[in-house]
């Protein structure tokens, strides 16, 4: 079969950058077209740079980068510096990239790219806020049946929010924005925090993709020492969750994940909830599913996988 055309749509973030670098390792199974920017962990200008980076990380440069959106749809710009320091890809010692951002807009790219492939072969992969998917199909509605499926990671369920009591970060960023995508009718499968928080970069696995010996096992190694405080300390966990990786992985293995068809609906008026993803999961509303909604993971299958692709790089 040949590989399975995708774009990333991405804030990178070191999960990000180590999702950018799974895709990278694994061209027999995935031809990634581009990559499109968004501002969400960090601004937009950090966020371009930083894919660049993870893509000379891989010593993979002829894929395009493109800056998109620097700020959601009608809301302040809320980023994420508290976890993944000020560069977005704390860590490991950065460089100035060689690799320029490609020329246009990150939303002209989705946009293009979607008429121009054949309908139905290309797969939207998104990793951070979804301001970037939301501007290009409110432009261009024609689009939207042409899309093969959205892969993403955002929202949550039973383990609730992360950013504030209710709410996800990269819905609660843009909630406005993810609202369009779910009611969008395109193909869904949701990566939220009940199956990210479940797939933890604990010390062995870390030290196993250290022990690779390469540039891309060490710096992947060094972000994942970093990423992983937050996490610890805020939940106690012996890891940092790998949150963004898990839509590349359900790409490449999905029998490694387990969820279910639910209606998903985002909440964007009230105060108290704002950006909560209200995922219909017992079939209570009668509303019809929009959404494959990933509940369960096998986290040893997971770091199996990554680490068997990274050692390609």
């Amino acid at each position: 079969m040949a590989p399975r055309k995708i774009i990333i749509d991405t804030d990178p973030g070191q999960d990000d950058a180590v999702a950018i670098l799974l895709a990278l390792a694994s061209p027999e199974d995935l031809d990634l077209l581009g990559i499109t920017c968004v501002a969400g962990n960090v601004p937009l200008a950090l966020t371009s740079k930083n894919a660049r980076i993870a893509c000379e990380a891989a010593g993979k440069t002829h894929v395009p980068v493109y800056a998109g959106s620097k700020a959601p749809l009608c809301r302040p710009l809320i980023t994420a510096e508290h976890v993944h320091g000020q560069t977005g890809l704390d860590g490991p010692t950065l460089w100035e990239p060689d690799m320029p951002l490609a020329a246009g807009h990150g939303v002209d790219f989705i946009i293009d790219t979607l008429r121009r492939e054949p309908a139905g072969t290309v797969t939207l992969c998104t990793l951070g806020p979804l301001t970037n998917i939301a501007a290009a199909f409110n432009r261009a509605p024609d689009i939207i049946e042409r899309v093969q499926d959205v892969v993403m990671m955002g929202g949550a369920y039973f383990e609730v929010g992360n950013i504030t009591p209710a709410a996800e970060f990269n819905i609660y960023v843009d909630p406005e924005a993810a609202e369009i995508m779910f009611r969008s009718g395109a193909p869904i499968t949701v990566m939220p925090l009940d199956v990210t928080h479940k797939v933890l970069a604990t010390q062995p696995r870390v030290e196993a993709i250290r022990a690779l010996n390469s540039r891309v096992g060490t710096f992947t190694a060094d972000m994942l020492d970093f990423f992983e405080r937050f996490d610890v300390e805020k939940y106690g966990s012996e890891g940092g969750p790998l949150h963004d990786p898990c839509v590349i992985a359900w790409l490449l293995q999905p029998g490694l994940f387990a969820g279910r068809h639910v209606n998903v609906e985002i909440e964007t008026r009230s105060e108290l909830t704002l950006g909560m993803t209200v995922a219909d999961w017992w079939g209570v509303t009668g509303r019809k599913p929009n959404a494959l909604f990933i509940g369960d993971a096998d986290a040893d299958g997971f770091f199996k996988l990554l680490t068997e692709r990274l050692a390609r790089l």
